[in-house]
């Protein structure tokens, strides 16, 4: 009986380590250059899987495949998007992006939608030329996001809030 009481506290521990993971908060580690200069490769991250509310220009990280990728929230339900000439357009109004600058020509129209459907959202990467998002695997599900991430815990010189 005294053994199970020394155990008790590290069961413990184990098993609320084991629900934060899951539901909480976990690591996931940047795989590629398609975020960069925000994100490099290897960067980890700390994922926040209880945040469902996304928003314009939120970080989040979405399952493609078996694959997890980390994209920009550029257009939510109800958006048109389109890129012209450099400048980034939602709902015809001119947003302040400084990573369109290098982005080809893209309309939303083109792939079918004159608005993004409810429960779905349009994400890049900020390396614009060397990211596969939604110009090229199309709208994400809501369900596909995991979640956002804005804390970079790795490497440790670069620790803290990502920008």
């Amino acid at each position: 009986m005294n053994r199970i009481k020394n155990l008790l506290p590290y069961i413990v521990i184990i098993i609320v380590v084991i629900l934060m993971r899951t539901f909480i908060i976990t690591p996931v580690k940047v795989d590629g250059s398609s975020m960069v200069p925000t994100l490099k490769n290897n960067d980890i991250l700390l994922l926040k899987k209880y945040d469902k509310d996304y928003k314009y220009g939120d970080i989040v990280i979405l399952k493609y495949g078996k694959a997890n990728l980390v994209k920009r929230i550029i257009g939510v339900p109800g958006d048109s998007v389109r890129i012209t000439n450099g400048i980034l357009y939602i709902n015809e109004k001119e947003i302040e992006d400084p990573y369109s600058k290098i982005t080809n020509n893209f309309n939303l129209s083109d792939y079918g939608y004159n608005k993004i459907p409810k429960d779905y959202y349009f994400v890049m990467g900020d390396n614009r030329t060397a990211s596969s998002d939604s110009r090229i695997i199309g709208l994400i599900k809501k369900s596909d996001i995991l979640g956002t991430t804005n804390f970079r815990i790795f490497p440790f010189s670069s620790i803290g809030k990502v920008k």
